[in-house]
């Protein structure tokens, strides 16, 4: 699968990507709102890869490498993951990214993410996406509000306070 948005293309991740995702979940930084920690293996990256991979296959749908437009500079991933079983739903999209941190602040993130709602809501036929990010993270959450996320709750995950946020399908006029 191979999409674009104005400045970035997706695609699949890659196992030839785990130098760059290593490069991304090594830094201490990137890690600093997230739920897992910090990687000191390559191999660790790896094993997020295969999984990603596994998903596409087993569930249509998973994170995607993201790149910008012309110069193919690997910037994080992004995109959808569909989720269960967290904060008592079943199952449900989850929309996410995660960018190395000299590509923050330049408006990626909210171009991918509104690209994946696009996406959700009109090929996959989604009725509604869903992220979480802790409290304090407030540019990721800026980022998904500015894209048209709710926050709807607080919960706890993985022993942490944690924001729910929904958008639901867009309705025709």
């Amino acid at each position: 699968m191979h999409l674009q948005s104005s400045r970035l293309y997706y695609r699949e991740l890659l196992p030839t990507d785990d130098v760059h995702m290593f490069a991304l979940d090594s830094l201490p930084e990137v890690h600093t709102y997230l739920y897992d920690p910090v990687v000191s293996d390559i191999r660790q990256s790896r094993d997020v890869i295969a999984y990603v991979r596994s998903q596409y296959t087993e569930r249509g749908i998973g994170r995607m490498a993201a790149l910008i437009k012309g110069t193919d500079e690997f910037i994080g991933w992004v995109g959808l993951k569909l989720e269960r079983d967290i904060n008592g739903r079943g199952q449900f999209y989850d929309i996410g990214y995660r960018l190395m941190p000299q590509y923050w602040g330049k408006g990626y993130a909210t171009e991918a993410t509104l690209f994946f709602l696009d996406y959700a809501f009109n090929v996959l036929g989604a009725e509604e996406v869903n992220a979480f990010a802790f409290p304090t993270n407030g540019a990721s959450l800026r980022v998904l509000e500015k894209c048209g996320l709710k926050q709807v709750e607080t919960f706890t995950y993985n022993g942490q306070e944690s924001v729910w946020l929904e958008i639901k399908r867009p309705t025709e006029p």
